[in-house]
């Protein structure tokens, strides 16, 4: 076992036997960057779209380790979660457009500028500063907590539970789908600002993405317990810390309840846009793998 697979197992506290199957699986992702990479061409940029607790990044950090140890270059994993606005830039949403956008999470709550803007120094090869988003406070860091990237890079990875979805038709707005849209959203204003974020400026976003990864969930269903082992693992890493930050398990409930409209509409038009659909089950074990759009 290489360096770079014994450092990446253990940030993501994996066992050995992660490595078997992420060989199995992604492999034919290493082979075509491998395939298709040339030191001063513009680095590739792959998308990783998954619900909460899908994989996405634990996927962006095994493929960014991968491909730097096999041709020594710079990967960079870029999450969604970072560029959100700042708790205070949500407060102002809330008070001004809807109290729903207080709550990070949906189109409208990231900051679009600042990842294009990254993005773009990254692919120019210069020195960039990588946003980082702290859950546990509900806010971005900021000074030495802010990580650098300097130089060239090779590959870059971005992730994000709604990264390259479609905004929905005013017909499917229309009628609230749960609790939350129901009694918190019943003149749809909340909504229908994340729509129009989705058809405008996320959708600059998205087009910087040359391929899209998705990591597709059996259903909506089966998310509630990924996102509640998500929050296990935040407690369990904050030992004594603060957790003021962490979610119990009734508000991780209503929680996901934000990210439902736009996750069962992308379980079902995203998987035929994909260049890479891996099929997971309730266990979050991928038991398929196609090339969608490289069959059409």
């Amino acid at each position: 076992m290489s360096l770079a697979a014994q450092a990446f197992l253990k940030r993501n506290h994996l066992p050995s036997s992660y490595l078997e199957t992420a060989k199995r699986w992604f492999e034919p992702l290493l082979q075509q960057f491998s395939n298709q990479y040339q030191p001063n061409n513009v680095p590739m940029i792959l998308g990783i779209n998954g619900s909460q607790g899908s994989g996405k990044s634990t996927l962006a950090d095994y493929l960014c380790s991968i491909i730097t140890e096999r041709h020594a270059i710079t990967a960079v994993s870029l999450s969604m979660d970072d560029f959100y606005l700042t708790r205070a830039e949500r407060e102002h949403l809330a008070q001004t457009i809807h109290p729903l956008l207080r709550t990070r999470g949906v189109p409208g709550t990231h900051d679009v500028s600042l990842a294009i803007k990254t993005i773009e120094q990254l692919r120019a090869g210069l020195d960039t500063e990588i946003p980082r988003f702290d859950k546990s406070i509900d806010d971005r860091v900021t000074g030495s907590q802010v990580d650098k990237v300097s130089g060239p890079v090779g590959l870059i990875v971005f992730e994000g539970w709604c990264l390259g979805a479609l905004p929905q038709t005013q017909t499917e707005l229309e009628d609230p789908i749960n609790d939350l849209e129901r009694l918190e959203d019943d003149k749809g204003i909340w909504r229908q600002y994340i729509n129009r974020a989705l058809a405008t400026d996320y959708r600059e976003l998205f087009t910087l993405i040359d391929q899209t990864i998705m990591l597709r969930a059996p259903s909506f269903d089966t998310i509630f317990q990924w996102r509640w082992q998500q929050e296990m693992k935040m407690i369990e890493r904050l030992q004594d810390s603060d957790r003021s930050g962490v979610m119990t398990e009734e508000q991780v409930l209503r929680f996901i309840q934000y990210f439902q409209r736009i996750t069962e509409h992308s379980l079902e038009e995203m998987p035929r846009r994909s260049q890479h659909l891996f099929q997971l089950e309730a266990d979050r074990q991928i038991s398929d793998y196609q090339q969608p759009k490289a069959q059409c």
